[in-house]
């Protein structure tokens, strides 16, 4: 069982989130001076990078993470903790994938929901990483029209064997898992998870640093260096590899002549309450982690000491929100009308990487450079899979990145001038389509 931990005063040097106050370990890995060799260099020290540093360490290689910020700076370490089987461009890659998979694009897809669900639990129980793991989660439905659609995901789920990890829920079930009148019915699914993912990061670089993995934070990349020996310039230092990963998702400015375009940011805004006491215990007893079936969904779950942290909504200009608490409050007290006036501790933002079809982009910038990027704000889970989808690549087995790399992108001109607003764009025509669902 994990121990409630009192939160701590947050790190100057990162987010003043709730994650932020309540680390386990506080990292402060060197930043880069001199010169390194190692066999594989990775730009970004978040999931991406740190799950792809674990998975080529454990096969043995030398590995060096080179970190702009801290590790777990960026959208790892802000997230709503949620580890569930949704991938948010799944219909694109079933028509894409179907040219390179046939018949077997179904299966491929829905194994793929659930492998970052496995790396992690296994992850977690190998190296003993505390980080508020728990399993329970319910998608809900806040009017019949998503009911349909919830029956149709249960009905494939039933197929698919997870009888035993799926329920249906209609209004009463619901009011039986959440201290909620907000919804219609839900599925209830013990096979999605939630966690703490800042001190999950950190516990991973702890993890890669014990198999010889080299982390070094406060240093920006100025430079790939690509040919015969790629290498990682810094305004410190310098890293030669045999292999270069790019890892760093929405954050970075690297190599905009092959990349500009192709991923943009989207603002997403987090609170966290007060403690709530017994409150906790009123408004989800079971500890379930939940989201709904909006376009543009609220999600939320309680914390180990038992406050409501709330995500919800989407700034699609790229811009940071100027009042999170007060854009959310009336989301919390909408769901939950108990807790109207309550206390918000904690408030800060994310930048998710959004990609136009959702569909995590993999590819070569040389022989041997490599990217990875853009998870639509579907992170967690898809940020393991693609690191052990990486990881196989760098040491041959190019069989599931192949898969992904013969995906087509679009790639919007001039960037996040015309990127973002066609995302805004886009997402309001998906607004229009949900109120007359």
């Amino acid at each position: 069982m994990n121990m409630i931990k009192q939160p701590v005063k947050p790190a100057a040097e990162r987010a003043p989130s709730y994650y932020s106050a309540s680390l386990n370990f506080e990292t402060d890995y060197p930043t880069l001076q001199g010169s390194v060799t190692v066999d594989v260099a990775i730009i970004g020290g978040g999931f991406t990078g740190i799950a792809t540093a674990v998975e080529l360490a454990e096969r043995g290689l030398k590995v060096a993470v080179v970190e702009t910020n801290k590790v777990g700076w960026g959208a790892s370490g802000r997230n709503g903790g949620q580890v569930t089987g949704s991938l948010s461009g799944d219909e694109a890659m079933r028509k894409q994938m179907r040219n390179t998979l046939g018949d077997e694009v179904d299966d491929f897809i829905w194994h793929l929901r659930w492998r970052g669900h496995e790396i992690i639990k296994n992850r977690v129980a190998k190296y003993g990483i505390d980080c508020d793991l728990k399993h329970g989660h319910l998608h809900a439905a806040m009017k019949p029209s998503h009911m349909d659609e919830l029956k149709a995901s249960f009905e494939e789920a039933l197929r698919r064997g997870m009888g035993d990890e799926v329920t249906l829920l209609d209004a009463a079930g619901v009011r039986a898992h959440l201290g909620s009148e907000l919804y219609c019915g839900a599925i209830r699914n013990t096979r999605n998870m939630h966690l703490h993912p800042l001190n999950l990061c950190i516990g991973e670089a702890r993890a890669a640093e014990s198999l010889g993995a080299l982390i070094f934070e406060h240093s920006e990349v100025l430079e790939i260096v690509h040919g015969k020996r790629p290498a990682v310039v810094t305004t410190g230092g310098r890293i030669e590899a045999k292999q270069v990963l790019l890892a760093g998702d929405v954050y970075h400015k690297l190599e905009r002549r092959k990349l500009k375009g192709l991923i943009f940011p989207a603002m997403g805004g987090i609170v966290t309450t007060a403690p709530l006491g017994e409150l906790a215990k009123e408004i989800n007893p079971q500890d379930l982690a939940v989201y709904d079936c909006r376009f543009v969904l609220d999600y939320y779950r309680l914390t180990a000491d038992g406050r409501l942290l709330f995500g919800g909504g989407c700034n699609y200009s790229g811009r940071d929100s100027r009042d999170i608490a007060g854009e959310l409050r009336p989301c919390i007290e909408r769901t939950f009308p108990q807790l109207k006036g309550v206390q918000i501790d904690f408030q800060w933002s994310c930048a998710m990487g959004i990609v136009m079809n959702r569909i995590p982009q993999l590819g070569k910038l040389s022989s041997n450079v490599w990217y990875c990027q853009g998870y639509s704000g579907h992170g967690i889970a898809t940020t393991h899979i693609m690191g052990e989808i990486m990881a196989k690549a760098i040491t041959g087995d190019l069989e599931q990145y192949d898969t992904f790399a013969a995906c087509k992108h679009i790639k919007v001109p001039l960037g996040d001038q015309l990127g973002n607003p066609m995302l805004a764009a886009g997402m309001w025509y998906y607004q229009m389509l949900e109120k007359m669902r």
